[in-house]
């Protein structure tokens, strides 16, 4: 993405609902599914900032990839050189079935070849490990906003459950989030194509504690339920790399 994305990231990352109420989930999710131990091995692919892999440090062993320099410059101030690697997502350079978790937290829209990448986080995990995914959701949502991220491509659900249908995978769980801001999000980036208005979005500014609290507690709890939602601004899944045995069947 462009290099002042990071910043604006860096600055907002930590207290706005989405990416506090994103890092939270998906830390939620891995507990409910028994995933999170101390000698477990996570992989955060496309990890940014490291905000994500510094909370997760607490829970297990991290590892982070990333081919920024803006990304790298970050990671290797804040953790070890060795577990900071330098490469996309589809060059992961770990060895087979070497990790029991991988996160690749809004990434593979940034990816050409998100088939290849997928490919790649079936590879580096270990059988019965787990993948989690989470990408922005709906084509109608497309905005300036992707383009300045980089962006190929925005999902919906049966496009991103096709990426994790194969032999190598067993879907756990996928399903819309982040649901209520759906229409306010649609109207809002409507507004933007129509004015073709510049300057700041409001995806880099917090909104005030209140109503920021309210809106990370809401996004949270869907995304923890079983509902199985019609339309949201994004899309979670999780998929379990298959048992060899498995696999083979």
């Amino acid at each position: 993405m462009n290099p002042e994305e990071y910043a604006n990231l860096e600055a907002t990352e930590r207290a706005h609902w989405y990416y506090a109420g994103k890092r939270e989930l998906v830390r939620r999710w891995l507990g409910r599914l028994g995933a999170l131990r101390r000698e477990a091995r996570l992989l955060d692919v496309g990890a940014g900032t490291g905000m994500f892999a510094t909370e997760m440090a607490a829970h297990c062993e991290v590892w982070m990839l990333d081919d920024h320099a803006e990304s790298l410059q970050r990671l290797r101030a804040r953790f070890p050189a060795e577990r900071v690697l330098e490469a996309s997502g589809t060059g992961i350079p770990l060895p087979a079935a070497s990790v029991d978790i991988v996160t690749a937290l809004d990434v593979l829209e940034h990816i050409a070849d998100d088939a290849a990448a997928v490919h790649d986080l079936a590879r580096v995990l270990r059988p019965g490990g787990l993948a989690v995914i989470t990408v922005p959701a709906c084509m109608s949502l497309w905005s300036d906003w992707d383009v300045a991220l980089h962006h190929h491509r925005r999902y919906d659900r049966s496009q991103l459950v096709a990426r994790f249908t194969g032999p190598d995978w067993a879907i756990v769980h996928a399903n819309y989030t982040n649901v209520l801001a759906f229409p306010a999000v649609w109207a809002l980036r409507r507004l933007r194509r129509t004015r073709r208005q510049a300057g700041p979005r409001a995806e880099d500014r917090v909104p005030p504690a209140w109503l920021n609290r309210c809106l990370q507690s809401s996004y949270v709890a869907l995304a923890l339920s079983r509902v199985r939602f019609p339309i949201g601004v994004s899309l979670l899944l999780i998929a379990r790399r298959r048992e060899l045995r498995d696999a083979g069947n």
